[in-house]
């Protein structure tokens, strides 16, 4: 289990299962944010054996990061070959950014719940987080370049997201607790990417 994408290798059977489960795991946490998705709960909504569910993501924490590495790939995907809008690579990469907190801010419980799994995340889901990393790398670089093509991160690009996200991750998680106004993680990162794109 080092995918975290309906590619993943595998029967179409147990595409399909997978797919359910993070279905599954979507609908509770936009329901009820972290603490509605418990194991039992997600393999009931999935029709899956709570034993198959625990062999698919053997926590909460893996299966709600794949969630959260699934929801990126789907946003990578659409902005793929699509001109970013900004005349800079600050302006473009608020774009992505900016577009990207309003949709989550719109599902508060989702975005606690994933936000939360993320932050709380250990050295056993690296592969789900080095997936949520390469998808937000990946739509950053090109909004930094300001085309449409598809080009290999440096490691500079690299090291420049991460910094960039773990703000990102860090405002919304203040957001989530009540702690930062909404308008304020926007702000944030603005100041982050800023410095580090000047």
């Amino acid at each position: 289990m080092t995918s975290v994408t309906e590619t993943t290798p595998g029967s179409n059977a147990q595409r399909e299962r997978r797919r359910r489960i993070l279905d599954a795991t979507i609908t509770l946490a936009d329901s009820g944010g972290f603490d509605a998705v418990q194991m039992r709960a997600v393999a009931d909504n999935a029709d899956v054996a709570l034993g198959t569910l625990y062999r698919y993501f053997p926590s909460k924490i893996h299966l709600l990061v794949t969630a959260l590495g699934r929801q990126f790939d789907r946003a990578e995907e659409q902005s793929r070959n699509r001109q970013v809008p900004g005349d800079t690579p600050h302006e473009r990469v608020m774009y992505i950014l900016g577009h990207t907190t309003t949709a989550l801010q719109q599902q508060p419980e989702l975005t606690e719940a994933l936000t939360r799994a993320f932050m709380f995340a250990d050295a056993s889901v690296a592969d789900e987080i080095h997936f949520v990393g390469m998808k937000l790398t990946a739509m950053i670089t090109r909004a930094i370049d300001g085309t449409e093509e598809n080009r290999e991160p440096t490691d500079e690009d690299t090291a420049i997201v991460r910094v960039i996200s773990d703000v990102w991750f860090t405002a919304l998680m203040g957001w989530v607790t009540g702690r930062t106004p909404a308008e304020d993680v926007t702000k944030s990162v603005d100041v982050a990417v800023r410095l580090l794109l000047r």
